[in-house]
């Protein structure tokens, strides 16, 4: 499997010497990829007072592909949006970014996308929230093409490009594109239409469940459901011998990749995270 780690956006602070530090030191230790979150805005609970959601106004993001071309400057890391909300965004801004990435890491983007669930944001970056699903699915297609076509002519449900096209192309000719799944319909787009998937359930509590699904979705159309790579998340700050059961379990079930998360476990700042990951990679990557 390949072991990477999820960076910790709402902890690590907003020094660019501290997130070097990290990527550094993430890539001293031999981990292979480096996994984000993305949110664009917070939401103002004094404003939204029925809010819900796990991110507010205070909660500190990085923009992903800002962050991945910093990382590019000084690490050989795999960068990986996990996940970037898509339906939120152009998706010719979307391809342009990513191919860029994609040129300065040298073909080591893999594009996590998914739908999301702050309408607020969708209200503020001007995108309809209720036809995200729908339309992500036709991003991913028109994505692949910009990925890999010098001049695009693309006219769609709720897209149009019409003789136009990136350059540079990326390196990867299409960039891999994982989907977030967590509901039946997202689980079936995952296996009809990406390379692979993020589970946001884990072994023994409905993935089973998920990866039939998936499967299912890849069969229907037309796809090797064999092909499609999975990417468990393991707790980076359980002990060694939880750390060990879990990935053991991640990898009888099949992942392919595995990123472990210290963020939400009380740590602050870069020092907490890294001491916590270089714990974690006497296990994961012994």
């Amino acid at each position: 499997m390949n072991i990477g780690v999820v960076f910790p956006q709402t902890e690590i602070g907003h020094d660019a010497g501290g997130v070097r530090a990290y990527g550094e030191a993430v890539s001293e230790m031999g981990y292979r990829h480096v996994l984000a979150y993305d949110h664009v805005l917070g939401a103002d609970t004094s404003v939204h007072q029925d809010w819900r959601g796990p991110y507010n106004l205070d909660s500190s993001f990085h923009e992903p592909f800002v962050l991945f071309g910093f990382l590019a400057g000084f690490t050989s890391l795999e960068v990986v949006t996990g996940i970037l909300i898509a339906p939120q965004r152009q998706t010719a801004l979307i391809a342009k970014q990513a191919s860029a990435v994609d040129v300065m890491t040298e073909g080591k983007l893999r594009l996590g996308l998914g739908i999301g669930w702050n309408a607020v944001e969708y209200e503020a970056l001007g995108m309809n929230f209720g036809n995200r699903g729908r339309r992500l699915e036709e991003q991913i297609v028109l994505l692949r093409r910009l990925f890999t076509e010098e001049s695009v002519t693309f006219e769609g449900t709720y897209e149009r490009v019409i003789g136009a096209g990136l350059c540079p192309l990326p390196v990867q000719r299409p960039i891999p594109i994982w989907v977030g799944a967590m509901s039946d319909p997202a689980l079936r787009r995952a296996g009809r239409f990406a390379e692979g998937w993020f589970p946001q359930v884990v072994p023994g509590h409905g993935l089973e469940e998920a990866i039939e699904i998936v499967r299912a979705g890849a069969v229907e159309a037309g796809r090797d459901p064999d092909a499609l790579g999975m990417e468990g998340r393991l707790n980076g700050t359980s002990s060694q011998e939880d750390l060990a059961k879990h990935l053991a379990r991640w990898h009888g079930a099949g992942a392919t990749h595995v990123s472990i998360n210290t963020m939400g476990a009380g740590l602050t700042g870069p020092d907490e995270h890294i001491g916590a990951l270089a714990s974690a990679a006497d296990v994961a990557l012994a």
